[in-house]
């Protein structure tokens, strides 16, 4: 089969799953699907080739990130029934003044509470945000709501154990250490550096307190996460953060051996994500336990695998997707059209996964539908497959825009209007989106 003939199915594979989702309001793992059967089929694969991809491809991947996205979610809710977040968020008030503290919350939201749900996230922390905002000086309220939004975009893509980050170390095959460490070291980067960025330009006129805030508070209308819990029943920090903060430093821990080339038995299965989110769910659920009455557990436990089910379902069918793609030889046709540079192969990821979430509105499924199209050929050109996870992170931050939920949620639950979140979010995260290649590519370079 042609080159042009493959590149062209592609694309109509790609068009008609954006068509899908957004025209014919089908769900994106049912259009997700139906563009890898039609992309086997029309490329040559047979039936019975075409249907062993994509269940091979959704087998995969949930044999890779399953248990880990799982795990992850159910740590993170029971965090949240267990007060760490607040209580976090109010040791971040007492240790960083009103200059420093943004770039300490978007930092902290962005790496250390990336375990949890990202709308759970963003409805627990939005408040203590909007509060926060108004008593840290002049547009106090335009860095916050920056820094809410880069924390959690940015680490919903590069940070383990956040859903993106996952999903892209998935579909790429990547040990989950070395996703965790180039991932923080990115995700920092990017938060600092598009923040202060973001504020020397509200600074110097970007940012017009009179129309793009607003005056009244913002309203919660979440009843499942109880705002008006009595703090006294509640855990200590040192308690409440324990089993996160055990589950962090063990995958740190086991990433860090294995860039050194470190061997134990012991790292190897303490340092396991999976392992290491496994104790921290056990750590979480004795406090839990101990400290709360069981039906607060019960329904922390209930949304937990409320909010999987949905992010395991999507991840998988990309996966199948991903599968299809590399099937039909599309990594080794794309092999022929580049240098061993690095740099233009990363672009095209990027503004790959940037089209694609203009058009969906979907992070994680822009990301890992990109990762999955182009990643087959970047080990071909000496590209470490990491930097194309990284990458198509990238890529899928650009543009954030009404399209999507994580758009309304910043905009609604945070004192700014509809034209200061085109600004706090659309602009910023996008301006994030174009700063975080900066290192991806100059890591790839050295590594």
């Amino acid at each position: 089969m042609s080159d042009i003939v493959v590149f062209a199915n592609t694309a109509i594979t790609i068009v008609g799953v954006v068509v899908l989702i957004l025209k014919a309001k089908v769900s994106p793992a049912i259009a997700l699907v139906v563009g890898a059967l039609y992309l086997g089929l029309v490329c040559g694969l047979g039936p019975e080739q075409t249907l062993t991809s994509i269940t091979t491809g959704f087998g995969d991947l949930m044999a890779e990130v399953g248990l880990l996205i799982a795990f992850g979610v159910l740590l993170g809710s029971l965090m949240t029934e267990l007060g760490a977040i607040e209580k976090l968020v109010a040791l971040l008030v007492r240790a960083f003044g009103p200059r420093a503290l943004p770039y300490a919350f978007g930092g902290t939201v962005g790496t250390v509470l990336q375990s949890i749900f990202a709308d759970a996230l963003l409805v627990i922390t939005a408040p203590l945000a909007s509060r926060l905002s108004r008593r840290i000086g002049p547009h106090g309220v335009a860095r916050m709501c920056a820094a809410m939004a880069l924390g959690i975009e940015v680490g919903l893509v590069f940070v383990l154990p956040g859903v993106g980050a996952v999903a892209l170390a998935g579909v790429m095959n990547l040990s989950f250490g070395t996703m965790f460490v180039f991932g923080v070291i990115v995700a920092v980067f990017t938060i600092v550096t598009t923040l202060a960025l973001f504020t020397a330009l509200a600074k110097r006129g970007l940012w017009n307190p009179e129309l793009d805030e607003t005056t009244e508070a913002p309203v919660v209308e979440d009843t499942e996460r109880p705002d008006d819990r009595d703090e006294r029943s509640l855990p200590r920090l040192r308690f409440s953060l324990a089993p996160l903060a055990l589950a962090l430093a063990l995958i740190a821990v086991g990433a860090i051996a294995d860039m050194l080339g470190v061997t134990s038995p012991v790292i190897d299965l303490l340092g396991n994500p999976v392992v290491a989110l496994l104790l921290g769910l056990i750590g979480a659920l004795v406090v839990a336990r101990v400290t709360l009455p069981a039906d607060r557990s019960a329904t922390a436990f209930r949304r937990g695998f409320h909010d999987s089910g949905q992010i395991l379902i999507l991840t998988g069918v990309g996966g199948s997707l991903a599968q299809t793609v590399k099937d039909i030889g599309l990594g080794e046709v794309l092999k022929g059209y580049f240098s061993t540079s690095t740099v233009l192969p990363l672009l095209l990821v990027w503004l790959v996964a940037a089209v694609l979430h203009v058009a969906i509105g979907s992070v994680v499924l822009a990301s890992i539908t990109a990762a999955g199209v182009l990643g087959p050929v970047m080990p071909l050109l000496g590209i470490d497959p990491v930097f194309v996870a990284l990458a198509a992170g990238a890529g899928s931050l650009f543009a954030i825009h009404a399209t999507s939920n994580t758009f309304w949620l910043l905009q609604t639950l945070l004192p700014q209007t509809t034209r200061g979140a085109l600004k706090s979010v659309t602009l910023t995260v996008s301006c994030a989106s174009v700063i975080a290649m900066v290192p991806i590519q100059l890591l790839a370079l050295v590594f």
